[in-house]
């Protein structure tokens, strides 16, 4: 019962991600052909929005609900190791039709065919759990 905040957080989020069209493979298509600036503007939105909350974290050494202070680690900058992923996700993205957040959306809305795309990500996860150590990082 404790956790039942998230459940509702996870409810509006697919409301927004739903009838802002982000999980519609058309609005998808769209983008990954160039033809429309949709996807573009609520992606650039997300960004700008995070960067902001972010830097608002660091700036007033923000506190989490539990009362501990949030400490944001610097990344390493491995530029060629980050356009390897962002290119493997991009190509997933572009085949399925979805990111993998608006997967449980998707199966949410009847969209039952994207059941198996679900089931793709969780075993690619599971898989990468079984080889992260031995794996470059």
């Amino acid at each position: 019962m404790k956790n039942i905040k998230f459940l509702f957080a996870g409810i509006l989020f697919g409301i927004v991600l739903t009838k802002s069209e982000v999980i519609s493979w058309y609005r998808i298509q769209e983008m990954f052909l160039f033809d429309n600036f949709h996807m573009y503007g609520v992606i650039g939105s997300a960004i700008t929005v995070g960067i902001i909350i972010t830097q608002l974290i660091k700036r007033t050494k923000l506190k989490s609900i539990e009362g501990t202070e949030i400490v944001i680690k610097p990344k390493d900058k491995q530029f060629i190791k980050s356009i390897l992923g962002g290119t493997i996700f991009g190509m997933g993205w572009a085949m399925t039709g979805a990111c993998p957040g608006p997967l449980y959306i998707l199966v949410g809305n009847g969209f039952t065919v994207f059941v198996v795309v679900l089931l793709g990500a969780v075993m690619g996860t599971f898989v990468y759990g079984l080889l992260r150590n031995r794996l470059p990082h």
